[in-house]
């Protein structure tokens, strides 16, 4: 089963494959902004991939548009709430609650 890491807090995790970045940080407490609810309507779930890009699906066009506006965006920068696991990942949360 795939893991993911976040930081800066280091809480690691058990996911299913298919389950969102933003998903599991819910589940499990971590603190996290998304003001849309997970509906790639803002950018507030902002994250960087640290490790295990090729682990996430790719970004789709709507991402990569709202990606696009953000002044803090590098190119390791993701949704989270658009973000599915299939692999061993490790992020770090831009926009803490």
């Amino acid at each position: 089963m795939p893991k993911i890491k976040f930081l800066p807090s280091g809480a690691e995790f058990v996911v299913m494959k298919g389950e969102t970045i933003l998903d599991v940080a819910l589940a499990n407490g971590v603190s996290i902004q998304h003001a849309c609810g997970g509906f790639c309507a803002c950018t507030t779930c902002h994250c960087e991939v640290i490790e295990g890009t090729e682990n996430l699906e790719a970004p789709d066009k709507d991402e990569l548009e709202r990606l696009d506006v953000l002044d803090s965006r590098t190119p390791k920068s993701r949704l989270a709430c658009q973000s599915k696991i299939s692999g061993n990942v490790t992020v770090r949360v831009v926009n803490a609650e």
